[in-house]
């Protein structure tokens, strides 16, 4: 059966922005069972893991680990509810695996719509130092068993392409266990995961899937925990043509979260076809939300220029959804990017009370005919 068939969003979750407190309600009523509270947060929210499956492989996820990266756990809740509605599926996958998730590690930050914890640490650079207090739960966690698999689920900007055309809508990484990159027993086991994964979703979504960069960072979870000798695989969730709010991201993350979990299950460890992981296309850094092509200043000698734009993504109070407030990234000849908006001003007035736009900077001007 394609999953892409049966997938159901949870419709308890409309947003992006998920509220912790609504997201706390929603677990402690539909997974009593299930759920184990494992800390508190540096604001003392609870950090929840929902255990579930009767499998012997075991797998370890976790999401918005950075507080403004919410697809994973939105995915997370639609594979549920989507399982729920296929019952074959369900007991097939969970039957052999057992899934600790552990739902928003960064509430805090998930609240605040931030990267960074309440105390302003990022607790993806965090793994040594163990400044936070919830990089300690989930070291806790990931030690409490022998787990097989793990997967670190994040999103990426819309920065990204896989060719500099088509967005890098899903990303994946076998993160590396030291500078070298060495191609490692624990990276192929990650790498055979994922190419399944690709397999599957790249007629779905064509030249939309990448490889993440395999930098090795020694500060980072990913990287520490394959080091220490846990494959753990790196999903990013990114850009969805005409889609920020990343219903479209959302809805393959889920796909991709179900057949990694079934790659899990059915690979058990198993390398087989990890050498078509080499064949995605890596990240390329190729693009901005909105470039204005050829905008013509008000100054007193002839200055025309480009404008690149990206979106700063905020909550406000008392909103329920996210905002996006346009910010001035580069000023000049920005001919090595594209915009997902190409805004061409040939001809057109710059409308300022300043003469130049300002670098990092809220967008202050208008284009008019």
């Amino acid at each position: 059966m394609n999953f892409e068939q049966i997938y159901r969003p949870n419709p308890n979750f409309p947003n992006r922005y998920i509220s912790p407190e609504k997201l706390f309600s929603y677990l402690q009523a539909n997974f009593s069972d299930y759920i184990q509270e494992i800390g508190k947060s540096y604001l003392n929210k609870p950090i929840y893991k929902v255990t579930v499956g009767t499998g012997n492989i075991n797998v370890l996820a976790w999401s918005q680990m950075h507080g403004n990266e919410s697809n994973a756990t939105h995915a997370m809740l639609d594979l549920l509810l989507t399982l729920d509605d296929a019952p074959g599926l369900k007991e097939e996958l969970f039957s052999k695996i057992t899934l600790d998730f552990i739902f928003m590690l960064n509430p805090d930050g998930s609240e605040r719509w931030t990267r960074l914890n309440a105390a302003d640490i990022d607790l993806n650079r965090d793994f040594h130092n163990e400044s936070s207090k919830e990089i300690k739960f989930l070291k806790n966690a990931a030690t409490s068993k022998k787990y097989d698999y793990a997967l670190n689920l994040h999103e990426q900007r819309t920065i990204f392409t896989t060719d500099g055309f088509h967005p890098a809508t899903l990303s994946f990484l076998a993160p590396s266990e030291n500078v070298e990159r060495t191609i490692t027993e624990n990276r192929k086991k990650c790498m055979a995961v994922i190419t399944n994964v690709y397999r599957h979703l790249k007629g779905m979504i064509p030249n939309q899937i990448g490889r993440y960069s395999d930098e090795f960072y020694p500060t980072s979870t990913g990287d520490n925990f394959i080091k220490a000798g846990m494959p753990t695989i790196l999903f990013e969730g990114g850009h969805f043509i005409d889609d920020y709010s990343r219903k479209g991201t959302r809805k393959y993350y889920t796909i991709a979260l179900y057949y990694a979990l079934k790659s899990i299950s059915e690979l058990n460890s198993k390398t087989e076809g990890w050498e078509e992981y080499l064949e995605i296309p890596e990240n390329r850094e190729t693009h901005y939300d909105i470039i204005y092509r050829n905008v013509k200043l008000n100054t007193e000698h002839e200055c025309i220029l480009d404008v690149a734009v990206q979106y700063r993504e905020i909550i406000e109070d008392g909103k329920d959804e996210i905002s996006f407030i346009p910010f001035v990234m580069e000023v000049g000849g920005v001919k090595q990017r594209k915009g997902w908006l190409e805004i061409d001003c040939t001809g057109k007035k710059f409308v300022s009370a300043s003469k130049y736009p300002k670098l990092d900077a809220e967008v202050n001007f208008t284009i008019e005919d």
